[in-house]
């Protein structure tokens, strides 16, 4: 492979893909599609990877349509799910489609017709049962579709008729961006290879036309764990769900062994620039130069410049590595999300009252305790005058006061 696809192989973006898409893609310039079922009122980091290759072949300049499922969203596609999704509600689905349309743009530019947003709400829920049985089910033989993995895997658990029908709706779609829009590719995860090829056979048979299917594979971590959840679960791209912060600390906790393969995935840098930073990092494992340029792009892309800029800044104030004294007031409000916050009325409070406030300790006794040992820290320097008070000195940006207990139990001070 030559050229784009052959980018596409480097980054880890090509699983399957049909005979002659490399030709396809060279001879000028193609619409792609890639569809996302609102399952959820926001989308998560699992859907990153379809979002990134289509924001590849866009920036080589094919034209990209997402495709959101307003319709499919309300039978649930069956792959890779070991039991039947919950049916979403009308209501529910039209929700879940506007809050992700927002969260679109940031990855791909919508300006001029450059990319297109489609529902196929617009004609599965209009379409009539008996004219999809007519025209569009009789192409399909249910050997053929039993023999689909999203369908095989299914078989002993149990599958409906509606999740069993999924396949055409999904093969319809493409037939519906092929005649309104030209669409001659879908790209997926690697789950979807059969119902993408389904819509390659659909429009074969009744365009005698060539359409092609592109997938990138699942990816898994290093531990063999699915990809973009957490101990909380699921990690989502809209910050009401996952915090910018806890967004950010996802990407910089990555396992090393990850690191290269998602720069490679999640980041727009060159190859040059993506293998220059991981060689920085194999000479000098300890300054996670790598991980924290990872978390800072995709953190900007995902929360704009000015919040990934004040989340890497607080995630340094915690771990050391950034004086809080030069921290911004922006940064302290990262914080206070992301620790027990209060609210003194006083900026000269005794330390020891200050430390039993923010609940670092449960009595007087206990604080002066600890202060004393020198377990206590202002602002990440530790103080070990049990009779000293908050000084003026110690209210940062416009009145924070950073405390610490030991090595991890973090309070905010405001005033």
């Amino acid at each position: 492979m030559t050229g784009l696809l052959a980018e596409l192989q480097w980054r880890g973006f090509v699983h399957h893909a049909t005979p002659g898409l490399e030709a396809h893609l060279a001879r000028k310039p193609v619409t792609v599609y890639c569809g996302f079922d609102p399952t959820a009122p926001s989308l998560q980091l699992g859907n990153l990877v379809p979002l990134m290759l289509l924001n590849h072949l866009q920036r080589a300049g094919h034209r990209p349509i997402v495709l959101m499922g307003g319709g499919t969203g309300l039978i649930g596609d069956p792959s890779g799910q070991r039991a039947e999704r919950p049916l979403l509600s009308k209501d529910q689905a039209r929700a879940n489609v506007e809050r992700q349309r927002e969260q679109l743009a940031r990855f791909l530019d919508f300006n001029g017709g450059r990319a297109l947003l489609r529902d196929n709400a617009d004609w599965l829920v209009a379409a009539h049962l008996v004219d999809f049985l007519r025209d569009t089910g009789k192409h399909f033989t249910i050997n053929v579709m039993l023999q689909k993995e999203s369908v095989k895997a299914r078989l002993e658990a149990g599958l409906s008729f509606t999740e069993f029908s999924y396949m055409l709706l999904q093969a319809y779609d493409f037939l519906q961006l092929f005649e309104r829009d030209g669409c001659t590719l879908q790209v997926g995860g690697s789950d979807q290879w059969g119902n993408i090829t389904a819509g390659v056979d659909l429009i074969r048979r009744v365009k005698s036309a060539e359409v092609h299917g592109l997938v990138a594979p699942l990816i898994t971590t290093a531990t063999g764990a699915k990809f973009g959840k957490s101990e909380q679960g699921a990690i989502y791209l809209d910050a009401s769900l996952t915090s910018p912060y806890r967004f950010y600390q996802f990407w910089v906790n990555t396992d090393d062994r990850d690191v290269e393969a998602y720069l490679k995935l999640f980041s727009l840098e060159s190859r040059e620039s993506i293998q220059r930073v991981t060689g920085d990092q194999k000479k000098d494992p300890a300054s996670r130069v790598a991980h924290h340029a990872l978390g800072r792009e995709v953190t900007e892309r995902v929360h704009g410049a000015d919040v990934a800029r004040s989340v890497a800044e607080a995630s340094a104030v915690l771990f050391g590595d950034f004086d809080p004294r030069k921290a911004t007031r922006a940064t302290f409000l990262v914080l206070a999300q992301e620790m027990p916050t209060t609210t003194l009325a006083s900026r000269s409070e005794p330390l020891v009252d200050a430390v039993v406030r923010a609940g670092l300790a449960t009595s007087k006794s206990e604080a002066r305790r600890q202060i004393a040992q020198g377990g206590i820290y202002v602002n990440q320097e530790r103080r070990t005058d049990a009779d000293a008070v908050l000084a003026a000195a110690d209210w940062l940006a416009d009145g924070h006061v950073l405390l610490r207990k030991g090595k991890k139990d973090y309070a905010l001070l405001r005033a």
